[in-house]
């Protein structure tokens, strides 16, 4: 069991909670409000069981809800984060994988494979990258570009509900 830092979900009012979780799932309240509409206890204090809560809401929405979240995500190393336009966990995710260290081929290399991911799949190249550095990054998207589009939407949605607990807790 794991409680959150300063937080405690079930003493908030929806309002609150919603803010307070808006951006777990990259620019999606409406995961938030869900899990909110659903109902609140003290069971969500808990991270296990919030990222649980949330991770449903997710996995029950529709493919377009589905594939709306995962084109709320920004690139990684891509335009958005070169101009400082990343939410603060995006930006926070992708310097402690040390994009922003790239070498101008790095970042050349990482525009062409989110170029190739996006023109096979309709959708951006999503990861975890907490614990991976940019080397690892690139080989897992050189090796995931070959994937079906099938296996890479699981793994977007799967990839996602890890950012998630990871946001959920540095809270």
């Amino acid at each position: 069991m794991s409680a959150f830092k300063t937080i405690k979900p079930s003493t908030l009012d929806r309002d609150a909670f919603v803010a307070t979780f808006a951006d777990v799932y990259e620019h999606s309240p409406w995961v938030a409000e869900t899990v909110f509409d659903a109902g609140v206890d003290a069971t969500l204090d808990d991270v296990e069981v919030m990222h649980r809560r949330l991770s449903q809401v997710m996995l029950a929405a529709d493919h377009a809800t589905q594939l709306a979240l995962v084109n709320a995500h920004p690139d990684l190393a891509g335009k958005a984060a070169i101009r400082g336009e990343l939410t603060a966990a995006s930006t926070s995710e992708q310097a402690g994988a040390g994009i922003h260290e790239c070498t101008a081929e790095e970042f050349a290399r990482f525009t062409e494979l989110n170029d190739a991911y996006k023109a096979r799949f309709g959708f951006p190249f999503i990861m975890a990258v907490k614990g991976s550095d940019r080397h690892q990054i690139l080989a897992a998207f050189e090796e995931r570009i070959h994937n079906s589009p099938e296996q890479e939407f699981a793994r977007a949605l799967a990839e996602i509900n890890k950012i998630a607990r990871f946001r959920l807790e540095a809270m």
